[in-house]
Parts: structure tokens; sequence; C-alpha cells
């Protein structure tokens, strides 16, 4: 029977405890399955992928780490002396980053962040976590209120994709499908599964540099720079204007 319930934070947590079957897998809304290695939430700093080693080094003063997973981040920029407020909504993922180290680990969707938790020098959206502006118009919400917590001069750095480097048909039907729907190509609905349980299904967004560009336009934030190698993957490094 498979139950509603922390698919997320229980992959993390058997991986932790060194159980090789703590694989999720990303379900999408047209069947596709993709594997979620829950090792890769526990990794130091020398084994993140290029671009999100180079971008945090961008990272100053006190940091808001939005869906910090296990605390990967976090941990990296506490060592470094950096006051770190890590936010998950998934319980099992708040209470691991609390075990490995993490000082203030809180259950808090990323929507729920409020100015009397600020101000931040630095937000992080690691792990492909800028998918959480989910589309469009919640896209700009989140960053308008995601500004009102930044500080002056604050950077924002976000890790995603471009979704439309990609030959593969199933992924080029699903953008088309969403286009013919009114969405944005990127934008994909999905649900987490490990054993016998299983999230909601949510929606999760991941944008072109282009498009990205056009998102943050009168949100309080401008798109300065990408650390990327040509490649799908990037982070983008939003800095705090107005």
């Amino acid at each position: 029977m498979v139950v509603i319930g922390d698919a997320y934070g229980e992959a993390m947590a058997a991986a932790f405890r060194g159980d090789p079957r703590g694989i999720a897998s990303v379900e999408r809304s047209d069947g596709r399955l993709m594997l979620d290695i829950g090792i890769d939430y526990l990794a130091p700093a020398r084994r993140w992928v290029p671009e999100e080693r180079a971008a945090i080094r961008r990272a100053k003063g006190r940091v808001l780490d939005v869906g910090c997973g296990a605390g990967r981040v976090a941990l990296h920029l506490q060592e470094r002396g950096h006051e770190v407020v890590a936010i998950d909504v998934s319980p099992g993922a708040v209470a691991l980053s609390r075990e490995r180290g993490v000082r203030d680990a809180r259950e808090l969707a990323a929507s729920q962040v409020r100015v009397a938790d600020g101000p931040f020098d630095t937000i992080v959206m690691y792990g492909n976590n800028l998918g959480l502006l989910r589309d469009a118009r919640r896209a700009k919400w989140l960053l308008r209120r995601y500004a009102r917590v930044a500080a002056d001069g604050a950077v924002l750095l976000g890790g995603t994709r471009d979704p439309y480097r990609t030959e593969d048909p199933s992924h080029l039907a699903y953008h088309a499908e969403n286009r013919r729907r009114g969405r944005m190509g990127g934008q994909i609905r999905m649900r987490i599964r490990f054993n016998d349980l299983e999230t909601p299904w949510f929606d999760y967004l991941f944008v072109s540099k282009d498009e990205l560009a056009a998102l943050v336009e009168d949100t309080g934030w401008r798109l300065a720079d990408t650390v990327d190698d040509g490649s799908a993957p990037y982070v983008a490094v939003l800095e705090r204007v107005g």
C-alpha cells in the first residue's frame, strides 16, 4: 500500500544510515521516472557539481538555505563562519540536518519565510531548488517575498537547469504539451516516491537563462551572472536591487 508521507526525508535518512536502498524516484506527471540519489544530499563541498562549488564562494554574511535537505550547504557555510538559517518543508530533512550539526534548521516551506526571519545577505537555493518558483506567477511573488527579507546588496544563488538543452523526445513532448496548456515549457508536475511512501503532486520549474531574466524583472532582483560550463545545469546569481 502506498501512502502519502515524507518520502524525501526518509530517502535521505536511509542514505545517511548507509542503506544502499536510500534512492528515491521522481515521478513526472507523464509517467517518466528519474532516480534521486539520497547520498547526493550528504555530499561535502568537494563532491558538489562544479557550478555549485564555484558559486558558493559568493556567499556572504547571514544566509538563508532554502530546501536545505540533509544540510550540506548549511554545514559547509557554518564551517566558514556564516550564520545560517536552514529551512525545509520535510520534517525528516530538518531532523537529519539537526542530527548532522546544523545549528538552526526549521521546518518551514519556501513560501513561509517572514520579514522577521531576516535580513539575509545571501539566499541559497541549491540542488535545483530554484525550481521552487514553480510557475511564472508564483515566481514573481516568491522573488518579491525574498527581496523583502534580503539585506541591501544581497545575493541569491539558485541552482537549476535549462530544460531545452535536450534532444530527448519525452522531454520535448512534455515541453510542447506544457505550452499547449499555457504553461512554461520547463514547468513539471511531479512527486517523490520511496518504498511505500510518496509525496503529494507538486509543480517545479526549470528555466532557461532568458526566461529567468524575464521572470526577475520588477521583483527587486536582477540576473547579475550565471555560473556554468555551457551545458544544461547552471547556478543563477541574482543581486538585490532597489
